[in-house]
């Protein structure tokens, strides 16, 4: 039998030992931006390698700095999605993240189908980068769509528009076929969405079609004054409904990673956010 003295002793050692668990388990990365293409995969893999960290899947789009598609240039956007769909060809961990621009009309609407064809699941759009209205009937026509091919849509929702939250939260009742990310929880505005959690008091009203990604904000909430009030928000929207994004390079995946980490959640919340909840909806 071990004596009284020992057990106290070994428990306090494990207690200050570092946890290593979280550094060995599945990551999927939902937000990575590919300014420089196969350079910015070599880069973020040997960051994340650097720091330890398993990289089990990855959403990458030719998103931010001057890759982005503005209206008027449909050309351009289906060549990047065609890059995009190269580079993911050779690297299983990718899930290739298409864009288009909504002001395109038909041209727009054709790309979508055209990339879904070719096993594309999710279409990215930004409002504020894209500048367009998501008010715009053209915006809830390509998201329609979207719903109709089984194609994800996912949203920046970083509160940086005016009635940014309230105009997607309109978007997804719209269009109750679609599934809908929303990318960034709301930023500071996160409060906004504990709605979630009545409006699915409403009988026939609201289809459940809302995800969101928790990059960047979570690096701000994590050891701040607000983080309870976040990790309640994180219940209230659903913690089924809650994915891991870093938004890399704006951010690295251990820093998203070590922030989740210190959030207020159980291993099983921290574990579908991190990985199961996006390999479910995603099938990667």
């Amino acid at each position: 039998m071990i004596k009284r003295p020992l057990c106290i002793a070994v428990a306090a050692l494990l207690v200050c030992l570092p946890r290593l668990s979280t550094a060995q388990e599945p990551a999927f990365d939902l937000h990575v931006h590919l300014h420089q293409g196969a350079q910015s995969i070599a880069e973020y893999e040997a960051q994340a390698a650097s720091a330890k960290r398993q990289v089990t899947a990855f959403g990458g789009m030719w998103f931010g700095g001057p890759n982005h598609a503005l209206a008027g240039q449909p050309a351009r956007a289906r060549a990047q999605n065609d890059a995009l769909l190269a580079l993911a060809a050779k690297n299983p961990k990718l899930l290739p993240i298409a864009t288009v621009h909504p002001y395109d009309g038909k041209a727009a609407l054709d790309e979508l189908t055209r990339v879904a064809t070719l096993g594309v699941k999710v279409l990215k759009l930004h409002p504020h980068t894209q500048k367009f209205d998501v008010t715009d009937a053209r915006v809830l026509a390509l998201a329609q769509r979207a719903g109709a091919l089984g194609v994800i849509v996912l949203l920046d929702n970083a509160n940086i528009l005016a009635g940014d939250s309230e105009n997607l939260f309109n978007l997804a009742v719209n269009a109750p076929k679609t599934t809908f990310i929303f990318a960034h929880m709301g930023g500071l505005n996160f409060r906004f969405w504990n709605v979630l959690a009545l409006i699915r008091t409403a009988q026939n009203f609201f289809a459940d079609n809302v995800y969101f990604d928790i990059s960047a904000v979570v690096t701000l909430a994590a050891d701040s004054p607000i983080e309870a009030e976040f990790v309640w928000t994180l219940r209230n929207v659903g913690v089924d409904h809650v994915l891991l994004g870093s938004d890399y390079p704006q951010f690295t995946l251990a820093q998203t990673l070590d922030a989740l980490d210190r959030l207020g959640l159980d291993e099983n919340e921290k574990g579908k956010i991190r990985y199961a909840n996006a390999h479910r909806l995603l099938k990667k």
